[in-house]
């Protein structure tokens, strides 16, 4: 790691963190991550998609409140003494839940104002909150051969037409930023939204692509399903490279703004790139496709411009996408038992 950022990363000596959402896929890396750096962690989780087994040995060394962040009053006390908190719950899952529970996906701006109320009473000084590459306009990002690279300026509430995200998810998240930057403005805290792009790793589950198509692979289905016609991209982001921007935004000087980051990889990579390394690395290869054109696919590009973060922290994805399906695969096969055929297309519609 470099040496600009391990110096950031000792910011956390000490420092007391809550992590809304920290048993999640991304969550628990997180809380690995600023163990390792001396903070003192704190999860506020109700499991309802998160697990203590992500957490591992690090459960020994944290504090775990087993609670749902919306029930305002009874979660209050858990804020109290946090230096940062990272919000991180969400009502969330792949394209399949997002498409079909929009409802579910709107209340997460109910869930972001629970918890930066109960900041604000507590007297938090710094909030990052997890945001998504969801919030971009969706007419940036509506071929395949776009190939554009968002700027965190590309999705705003100052220029017309900027706000046009992805869907009643996207929204949501876009609302919630919009909340926690009137939080800075009106309680003069300092606040962070960092818009992930399409972290995959050990943990993720069955309901998103990257683990959906490893689970595929495994099983060896011949032929090969696959939503959409393989030529969308996304910039797949290792969950070690996300967690590390995660941090750093939290490492920010506590001066009263708000600020917006990019946490993603700089590349366009197409499901049929991923898909072909999940084969190399398992070294098999279906006969035939079943490209399946009704399913839902969500925009037909998507990448982050990471101006921003490589100049404010040196940040800059270290994982290729090969490496990570490496260490993806192995903790699956190790620690996932066999998928149930039958249950795989409905896991992909769950959280």
């Amino acid at each position: 790691m470099d040496g600009i950022i391990i110096n950031k990363m000792e910011f956390y000596s000490k420092k007391n963190v809550l992590i809304t959402g920290g048993a999640s896929f991304i969550g628990s890396h997180l809380a690995e991550l600023l163990l390792s750096y001396g903070a003192k962690v704190r999860i506020l989780d109700n499991l309802s998609s998160g697990s203590t087994d992500n957490l591992g040995e690090s459960i020994k060394d944290l504090q775990l409140i087993e609670k749902d962040v919306r029930e305002s009053t009874d979660t209050r006390k858990y804020y109290n003494n946090i230096d940062i908190v990272f919000n991180l719950a969400a009502q969330h899952g792949g394209r399949g839940f997002i498409e079909t529970h929009p409802v579910e996906c709107l209340n997460n701006m109910l869930l972001d104002n629970v918890v930066f109320d109960n900041c604000i009473k507590n007297n938090v000084k710094h909030i990052v909150h997890a945001s998504s590459a969801c919030v971009y306009p969706i007419n940036l990002q509506s071929s395949e051969d776009q190939r554009n690279y968002l700027k965190e300026e590309d999705a705003n509430f100052e220029t017309p037409g900027d706000a046009f995200p992805d869907g009643a998810y996207g929204w949501a998240k876009l609302m919630g930023e919009l909340q926690l930057s009137n939080y800075v403005k009106q309680y003069g805290i300092s606040g962070t939204s960092a818009r992930i792009f399409t972290a995959y790793g050990e943990r993720e589950n069955e309901s998103h692509a990257v683990i959906a198509l490893i689970a595929k692979a495994i099983l060896k289905l011949d032929p090969y399903p696959v939503w959409g016609n393989g030529q969308q991209t996304r910039n797949f982001t290792y969950v070690q490279d996300t967690v590390k921007g995660l941090a750093l935004c939290g490492s920010r000087d506590e001066n009263e703004s708000y600020e917006v980051f990019n946490i993603g990889s700089v590349k366009h990579e197409t499901v049929e790139e991923l898909y072909t390394n999940i084969f190399e690395i398992l070294d098999w290869t279906p006969s035939n496709f079943d490209f399946q054109l009704d399913k839902p696919v969500g925009v037909k590009s998507r990448a982050s411009d990471n101006t921003k973060i490589t100049n404010e922290f040196s940040w800059e994805p270290d994982i290729s996408l090969s490496d990570g399906l490496k260490n993806t695969i192995e903790w699956y096969l190790s620690n996932i038992k066999k998928v149930d055929l039958n249950k795989l297309e409905d896991l992909l519609m769950e959280r």
